[in-house]
């Protein structure tokens, strides 16, 4: 009974706010009003509103318990760290700072004293020359070297 009682009066409410909106917004929009009106009126009669009270109020008390807990803020501060420190490597690497390169200059010593192998797949230098072949072009080997000639185009038209 007490589900009738609550769903007829969200659905009173609801019917106010309709004739509200009908009389600003037009009849199209109040008679959608009044259809999701009768909602709660529908789910009182079918004895459904003690289970959506029942939803609320649990919905209600976990929100309360993460609102007032001081473990879940610990939690949504570290969140937030993580996010702060993501954002922050992907700048730092797209610049280029704090990142090593990916293949070390033949002959360069590693912490064990031994030279560094060379890396799978890179040019090796024909016998009797030392060292691997030279990048064509002198242009850098790193991501952004394709932004090159549109830097040059850019500096051509005096936009910097």
């Amino acid at each position: 009974m007490t589900g009738v009682i609550l769903g007829g009066g969200l659905t009173l409410v609801g019917l106010v706010i309709s004739f509200l909106v009908w009389r600003a917004k037009g009849p199209a929009s109040g008679l959608r009003g009044v259809a999701w009106s009768l909602v709660p009126l529908a789910a009182g009669l079918l004895g459904l509103m003690n289970a959506v009270w029942q939803f609320v109020l649990s919905i209600l008390g976990i929100l309360m318990g993460l609102i007032f807990n001081p473990m879940v803020w610990a939690g949504v501060a570290l969140a937030g760290l993580a996010v702060v420190l993501y954002v922050v490597s992907g700048f730092m690497r797209a610049r280029g700072v704090g990142t090593r390169g990916r293949a070390r200059e033949p002959g360069a010593a590693e912490e064990g004293g031994a030279a560094a192998p060379p890396a799978a797949g890179a040019p090796t230098a024909p016998k009797g020359q030392v060292g691997g072949a030279a990048p064509k072009g002198g242009k850098k080997q790193d991501d952004l070297s394709e932004f090159g000639d549109i830097e040059d185009l850019l500096r051509k038209h005096g936009i910097e």
